[in-house]
């Protein structure tokens, strides 16, 4: 999820011979969180009126996300009218929307809540309206707090044209982050949503 990163965490910045969103020597690989979503079964929205994934939102992109092995995730993005940019075309910051919702999903194989800290997007070819985006996401290590992870986006089947990729670092937040900084109304609403309270229970199983 794309809430931003708190006031404590660490530089996101790139290191000599090594891009910041690169997952670095020492990152590890941790075992997938028991209660993870099983390898085929869809992961859950995060919160129902979340613009990329929740399924309440009226103007939402609804995309959906299954877990893979490992540490992978797939979704698809279906392209309407209603995300143009360019005549005919999508716009590319919807598509970075799409790349970013992918990813925030793999958090859900750690059961650890995290934001986006940094995000690399390379656009390759244009994405027009009515195409199916399939995306493809996997964490490359973890490291303290920091999660390091990389996504590709795919025209119209899974091994389509590559249209985008993105390489990115997501750091790992207390829950209190998103009440602290929410706006109180919606973070009420967000207690009652019956999304909320899977997640909930599923960073309770696994702290």
């Amino acid at each position: 999820m794309s809430a931003g990163v708190s006031e404590s965490a660490p530089s996101t910045t790139s290191v000599r011979g090594r891009a910041a969103t690169e997952a670095p020597p020492a990152a590890v690989l941790p075992p997938r969180a028991p209660g993870a979503p099983r390898p085929g079964q869809q992961v859950p929205s995060h919160y129902a009126e979340c613009f990329g994934c929740g399924p309440d939102h009226p103007r939402g992109m609804h995309m959906l996300m299954t877990a893979g092995e490992g540490l992978e995730v797939t979704a698809t993005f279906v392209v309407t009218d209603e995300h143009q940019g360019a005549p005919g075309l999508a716009h590319g910051g919807v598509l970075v929307t799409a790349l970013d919702d992918t990813l925030g999903a793999l958090n859900w194989l750690l059961a650890v809540p995290a934001v986006t800290a940094r995000l690399d997007t390379s656009f390759r070819r244009p994405v027009p309206v009515g195409a199916v985006l399939h995306l493809h996401a996997e964490i490359t290590g973890v490291l303290g707090r920091k999660v390091y992870c990389r996504v590709t986006g795919r025209l119209d089947s899974p091994n389509g044209p590559v249209a985008l990729s993105a390489t990115a670092v997501f750091f790992q937040v207390p829950l209190e982050h998103f009440v602290r900084h929410g706006r109180p109304e919606d973070v009420a609403r967000a207690r009652k949503d019956e999304h909320v309270g899977d997640y909930l229970k599923h960073l309770e199983v696994n702290p």
